[in-house]
């Protein structure tokens, strides 16, 4: 498992240094070394300005995403629960559009997670059954209706606000990394530390689920309180994401099952760990090709997380219903 992790890890660096390499002005390694000690030069303002903040932000957001969809994949044992699936990131996402659409002075990630975390409520509301149990299939089906809602939502609300900022709002929407500061960057760094500690502080319990309600109970585990609190962390790992780069789909999805399958991960501290930097290779690697992709243009890195996430969906799809799952 440990050699997983190193090559993984190794991925990440490798990708972060081609994404300051490849742009519209070509880099080589010795002209960011360069620029990395001396100050001075085109390595040194890429590294600074045109491309280090939103790699680093990139890196960030990845890693929230991921962490959160692998804590969601382990607390509902299922595959498809990713918060991106099940409507969390674009209710997120609706919330920051409503604040900016009805001129509410509330930072974006206060916004971004209260609009993750109500949409997280309606879901499990609208999930329960007459005798008060939820499955996990009503829980994401249920999910990606109010996903679909919450994105029509925010196209309504777009056409209260004047057409260029209409604009960088829709493009926000789909998901991007254009035009990160290092203050993006930091925002989604300390806060995705201190939810991943909080997250970390829960993995015993997060263990215990995944025995079954029944064995945890058993075991000592508050099973509904643990299952609440673990799913609130899960919430605000991803808004913390979508507050930087907005709702950018199939990355919370993919990366549990990408990151366990590279590192052999099996325990849920390992497998969140492993979905981190799987995600932060997910999200560098799609803001490299969105960068590359067409000439003179960058496009939102969600295309490109799109591209290659609603394939995998549907594969995921097709093995659930042959499994019998779904």
């Amino acid at each position: 498992m440990r050699g997983g992790f190193v090559l993984l890890g190794a991925v990440l660096v490798g990708s972060a240094l081609l994404s300051l390499m490849i742009g519209q002005v070509m880099l080589t390694p010795a002209e960011l070394w360069s620029g990395l000690w001396t100050g001075s030069g085109p390595g040194a303002l890429t590294l600074r300005v045109l491309r280090g903040p939103n790699i680093v932000a990139a890196i960030g957001t990845g890693a929230v995403f991921g962490a959160s969809g692998a804590a969601f994949q382990i607390l509902l044992r299922n595959p498809l629960a990713a918060p991106d699936v099940m409507g969390f990131t674009s209710g997120a996402g609706l919330a920051v559009v409503a604040g900016v659409a009805f001129g509410v002075a509330l930072p974006m990630p206060l916004l971004s997670a209260a609009g993750g975390l109500t949409a997280a409520l309606v879901v499990a509301v609208l999930s329960l059954r007459r005798d008060s149990a939820q499955s996990t299939i009503t829980l994401i089906l249920v999910g990606l209706g109010i996903g679909f809602f919450t994105s029509a939502a925010s196209g309504f609300l777009l056409t209260r606000l004047p057409p260029q900022e209409a604009a960088e709002a829709q493009r926000w929407l789909t998901g991007s990394l254009a035009a990160r500061n290092w203050t993006h960057a930091v925002q989604v760094l300390v806060l995705g530390a201190i939810l991943a500690v909080a997250l970390g502080l829960q993995v015993r319990a997060l263990a215990l689920l995944e025995l079954g309600d029944d064995l945890a109970t058993g075991l000592g585990l508050k099973v509904q309180r643990a299952r609440r609190r673990i799913a609130a962390t899960a919430v605000l790992l991803a808004a913390s994401g979508v507050a930087v780069a907005g709702p950018v789909p199939f990355v919370a999805l993919m990366a549990g099952p990408l990151g366990a399958r590279l590192t052999g991960a099996s325990e849920p501290a390992a497998r969140i760990a492993a979905a981190s930097l799987a995600g932060a290779v997910i999200t560098v690697l799609a803001d490299l090709a969105a960068r590359a992709a067409v000439p003179g243009l960058q496009l939102p890195v969600g295309v490109m997380t799109g591209l290659f996430g609603a394939p995998y969906l549907l594969w995921l799809l097709a093995r659930e219903m042959e499994t019998g799952d779904l």
